[in-house]
């Protein structure tokens, strides 16, 4: 899995990166700026940085403040035997922690100008004010900002599919409280790490499937507290289950799209915008699948979208890292990245499923 870990964090930034230009523009404008799709490449300038915007500023909070919370030795290849202490350090109150403070710290970094979500603002600021994260949470959004940052949680050897889950929808619960931005996060994950772990593209959307029914009445209390009892919601398995089928409909406009299979047609007229979690996971699976999984060829279709194109080119170029490996992605894309030596490091810490 090695080769994965590094090819999911670069691919993430660098979807990002390309995306970012083209969010809030039609495809008119998109190509006459850029040219079409297939011609896209990252939008490098001479002696300048490649800027990405807040999907990988809270990618990297996630992940370094899981590595704070024991999740992996940066720098060191840790010896195997240590993966259950790891995994064991990640209960959720290390966890919930450790990302409440990594979350404030993105709050007031000078970085953070990048037309950050109203609802990560307003809930990292609640979390500052140290109330409890249920309380902090908003309850009724679920917008992609829940997972365009969760590809770390995929990433971090020798957890369990149940503390996957955990800290998927945890993480994405302290900001975004509603179930759908909980089981977009989850399904994200998943789908990483099958593809970290060889899954054929073919196989990956029934895949994803079967895991969204299997998971549709589990609620991982341990991870999530009473935040069920916050909603309207008869019960917990019934709340949970709602954002599960929201996922599922969008698992099902994807598959609908790519029985068309048309390469040309803009992915966010083709499954959605992406604004919303379960849209965002949808588009970016079918960037990935409608190109074959190609990298360059599907963060270039992802970010050349009329929707929120930074997140949906984040999402599909971690998917498409994950499978294929850090060697695709070029290496002066990967110098010029804003951020590319956090990117290394967080790799680096996690070097030991190699």
């Amino acid at each position: 899995m090695w080769k994965s870990t590094p090819g999911s964090l670069f691919g993430l930034a660098i979807g990002d990166a390309m995306g970012y230009p083209t969010e809030f523009l039609n495809m008119a404008q998109i190509t006459a700026t850029f040219g079409p799709w297939e011609e896209m490449g990252l939008p490098l300038s001479a002696g300048d940085v490649v800027r990405v915007t807040d999907d990988t500023q809270m990618a990297l909070a996630v992940g370094e403040a899981l590595v704070e919370a024991g999740a992996g030795e940066p720098g060191a290849r840790r010896a195997s035997r240590t993966r259950g202490a790891s995994a064991a350090a990640l209960t959720p109150a290390t966890v919930e922690a450790a990302l409440r403070k990594h979350f404030v710290a993105w709050l007031h970094d000078p970085d953070n100008n990048r037309a950050p979500g109203q609802t990560c603002l307003r809930a990292c600021a609640a979390l500052e004010r140290g109330i409890p994260w249920q309380e902090a949470t908003i309850m009724g959004s679920k917008g992609c900002g829940a997972n365009m940052r969760v590809t770390p949680v995929a990433l971090i050897p020798g957890l369990g599919p149940e503390q996957r889950a955990g800290i998927a929808q945890l993480q994405a619960a302290l900001t975004h409280g509603h179930p759908t931005a909980l089981a977009a996060s989850d399904l994200t994950t998943h789908a990483t790490w099958l593809l970290a772990h060889g899954c054929e593209l073919g196989d990956l959307l029934p895949r994803l499937r079967t895991y969204a029914q299997e998971s549709r009445h589990t609620y991982h209390a341990e991870w999530l507290g009473d935040l069920a009892a916050r909603s309207d919601a008869p019960d917990p398995r019934a709340f949970i289950a709602f954002g599960w089928d929201e996922c599922l409909r969008a698992l099902d406009t994807a598959a609908a799209a790519l029985r068309v299979k048309d390469m040309g047609r803009d992915p966010s007229e083709a499954v959605g915008p992406g604004w919303i979690a379960e849209e965002a996971l949808a588009t970016a699976l079918y960037c990935l699948l409608v190109v074959d999984g190609d990298p360059r060829g599907v963060v270039a279709r992802a970010a050349h979208s009329s929707g929120d194109s930074d997140s949906i080119a984040a999402l599909a170029g971690a998917f498409a890292g994950a499978s294929r490996g850090l060697v695709y992605w070029p290496p002066e894309w990967r110098a010029a990245l804003e951020y590319q030596d956090r990117i290394s490091a967080l790799a680096a810490a996690w070097d030991d499923a190699a």
